[in-house]
């Protein structure tokens, strides 16, 4: 429990405009919470949010300490009160996360609080699993991205040895990523391997595509095979050998099939026809083959994850209804 006193300067304010103020990372959900429960006291008595504060009252605040730190990037996830997460698989060392599209997994220059990895801290937070007060260092982190328009399965390491094994097993090519996607147009051959060099423009937030080597361009390997066509539309998986920043859009887009609802590489004509504003892609399954040594993680071996509601399939390439 904290005490606070009211002073003459903030006399005047309804106590929940003022606690939310002076307590910049508490939600204001359970701000209203803990005012409804007498966990926020004016002078030792409960009191209503839209109580008046007075010069000399004292509140005492029956809160955890960490909403009375000030807000920093570590810090950021307590202001998720109702962490929104799909969970796919959760166990004692990791998380795999299916992100819906129009979510950034980490903060960046438009959205600060509202990302994936504020969801799991504070998730984890909530469960009493983790609490940054616990560690000198860590924090749960993510083991692979995927951009914000795209949706699909994200690993969260709830510890470091966990961290430290998945980024091994995805830099050594023993983690596989499988991903649906609708094509503008029908790939030739109907399977095969897409392979160059993509360089990115920073400033552009662009990637080309390169046939042959070129400086600072970076190896790109894409595994595809058409799985249905109906019109000008194709379904398509493809599997990543390398991970590249928007390897598999630019990939497609290459062998003239661009994706479906892709602003950047895509085709602006037919996107406005479907009327489809976020590139059709999709991470659906995730593959642990682990043919080495995987220590703690070994019992994730052989295992697959598949999300089963792919929203883009199921509108253009429904299955067929069963009698």
């Amino acid at each position: 429990m904290r005490e606070l006193t009211i002073g003459k300067n903030d006399a005047g304010q309804r106590l929940d405009r003022f606690v939310a103020k002076s307590l910049p990372l508490l939600p204001p959900t359970l701000l209203q919470k803990y005012i409804r429960l007498k966990r926020i006291k004016v002078n030792g008595r409960g009191a209503k949010r839209d109580t008046r504060l007075e010069s000399g009252d004292i509140l005492q605040l029956y809160i955890n300490d960490e909403f009375f730190d000030k807000p920093s990037e570590e810090n950021i996830f307590l202001t998720v009160f109702r962490p929104q997460l799909d969970i796919v698989y959760e166990d004692e060392n990791l998380l795999l996360v299916n992100k819906r599209p129009g979510l950034v997994v980490h903060a960046d220059e438009t959205e600060k609080v509202n990302t994936l990895i504020n969801h799991i801290q504070a998730y984890l937070y909530q469960k009493k699993e983790w609490n940054p007060k616990w560690e000198n260092a860590f924090a749960p982190a993510l083991c692979n991205r995927i951009d914000r328009n795209t949706g699909g399965i994200v690993i969260a390491a709830k510890n470091a040895e966990t961290l430290r094994i998945i980024n091994e097993k995805i830099k050594n090519h023993e983690v596989e990523k499988s991903y649906l996607c609708i094509t503008v147009g029908r790939p030739k051959p109907v399977e095969g391997k897409i392979a160059g060099f993509l360089l990115k423009d920073e400033a552009k937030k662009q990637v080309a595509f390169y046939r042959r080597p070129i400086p600072g361009g970076k190896t790109a390997v894409t595994l595809y095979r058409t799985l249905e066509t109906r019109g000008p539309l194709s379904l398509v998986e493809c599997r990543l050998l390398t991970g590249r920043t928007h390897q598999i859009r630019v990939s497609m887009a290459e062998i003239g099939c661009p994706l479906l609802g892709d602003g950047k590489y895509g085709r602006g004509d037919v996107n406005r026809r479907y009327g489809e504003t976020r590139q059709a892609l999709y991470s659906y399954q995730l593959a642990f083959p682990f043919p080495t040594d995987a220590g703690a993680l070994n019992y994730l071996r052989g295992r697959v994850f598949t999300v089963a509601d792919v929203p883009f399939r199921d509108k253009y390439f429904p299955a067929p209804e069963t009698p």
